[in-house]
Formats: structure tokens, C-alpha cells, sequence
């Protein structure tokens, strides 16, 4: 596979994993040229875990870091394909509280909330 297939590629699947509201920025950045063709191209497509299964996993590790502005991303993405409810989504941060710790958990709180009120907002707009 060429490297502009292996990008289109990623490209397609940063839409999936995302659910569109991720842009993907131009060809010739190299930081993002290698993004999307080696994380999304190759590792998020693999077959061995959902794309719900590695939100789960990436999401414990983000939130772990103390980044709740990537965390409200995968978060949104999450309720947007399903892969979450909001009362599963909101159980994800009482397992953060116990393994990062509660600072960590208490941040992402309105992260959360605020997510699911965009979703619910779009929901209700389109439908």
C-alpha cells in the first residue's frame, strides 16, 4: 500500500473514530502524515479490538495524563457512535477516581456533562 492509501486510509478511519468531528489536517505535515498512517491507518484498524474497546483503553490513559480536553473528544465520539451510554460514560470516571486518583476524576466531571449535553443537543437538532 502507497503511503497516500495508507493515508487516505487513516483518514477514513479518523471520520469512523470520531464520528466526522475530527477534520483531518492537510497532506505534507509531517506530525500528521504519520498520524493518520500509522495510528489510524494500521493500529486502528486492526480486527483484534473494537474501536470501542481502544476508546476505553486510550480513555483511562488520557484521563490518567490530566488531559481533559482530548478526553471530552473521545468522550463525545464515544456517545455520538453508541459505544457509550451517558450512564456508562459518567461509570468510567468512578474507575478513574479509583485508579488515577480523584483529582483526575473530579476534572473530567464536567467534561463528561458537557459532553453529553452536545450530544444530546445534536440528537434533538437532526432528529
Amino acid at each position: 500500500m502507497s503511503d497516500s492509501e495508507r493515508r487516505q486510509r487513516g483518514v477514513e478511519m479518523m471520520k469512523e473514530v470520531y464520528a466526522g468531528d475530527v477534520v483531518a489536517p492537510p497532506p505534507g505535515m509531517a506530525f500528521a502524515d504519520t498520524m493518520l498512517e500509522q495510528l489510524f491507518a494500521e493500529v486502528w484498524t486492526r480486527e483484534d479490538l473494537a474501536i470501542r474497546d481502544r476508546r476505553l483503553l486510550i480513555m483511562g490513559i488520557i484521563a490518567e495524563k490530566g488531559e481533559p480536553v482530548t478526553f471530552g473528544i473521545q468522550a463525545k465520539a464515544a456517545l455520538k457512535r453508541g459505544e457509550l451510554t451517558p450512564a456508562q460514560l459518567r461509570e468510567t470516571l468512578l474507575m478513574v477516581a479509583n485508579y488515577a486518583g480523584y483529582p483526575r476524576a473530579a476534572a473530567l466531571v464536567g467534561v463528561v456533562e458537557q459532553a453529553i449535553a452536545a450530544v444530546a443537543k445534536e440528537q434533538s437538532e437532526s432528529g
